[in-house]
Order: structure tokens, then sequence, then C-alpha cells
């Protein structure tokens, strides 16, 4: 499995990135997070606001942060099987 955080090093950016990595610990569900702020990645992803989150290839979060507990529901939705 793998997490790919889609943004710039704003701040709403970092903590998506920071949240996100803190549940998947968490959660302790064998997953990998990566972060890219390379334009033309988050074009091939169709994702034009920022910060996104792909989980497996597929965007299931973009143009918002949402707060810890939201966030942590939408990851376990689509990481815990």
């Amino acid at each position: 499995m793998e997490i790919i955080i889609l943004g710039s090093a704003c701040a709403s950016c970092k903590k998506l990135e920071k949240n996100t990595r803190e549940i998947v610990e968490k959660l302790g569900v064998p997953v990998r997070v990566t972060k890219t702020d390379d334009f033309m990645v988050m074009m091939s992803y169709g994702v034009v606001r920022t910060p996104a989150i792909a989980v497996n290839n597929k965007v299931i979060l973009s143009g918002s942060v949402p707060d810890y507990y939201q966030l942590h529901d939408l990851l376990k939705k689509h990481l815990v099987v």
C-alpha cells in the first residue's frame, strides 16, 4: 500500500503530511507514505487544488485539510480492510 501527499511546502501541505504519518503509524497498517511537490505528478493525478492525498494511486482528498479525526476516519476507511 502507498499514500502520496501531493502539494507544495505550504503550511497546509506540511500539516496534512504530519497528520497522515501519525495516523498511519497509530493504525499500524504497513503502508509507505511519500510526499511530492512535482507539478507534473500532481497533474497526472488530475489534482489542481492542493494539498491532496492519493491512496494506491486513487485521489481521496483534494483542496482541503480535514481535522485530525476526520483524516483518521478517511484514512482508516481506505487503508483497513
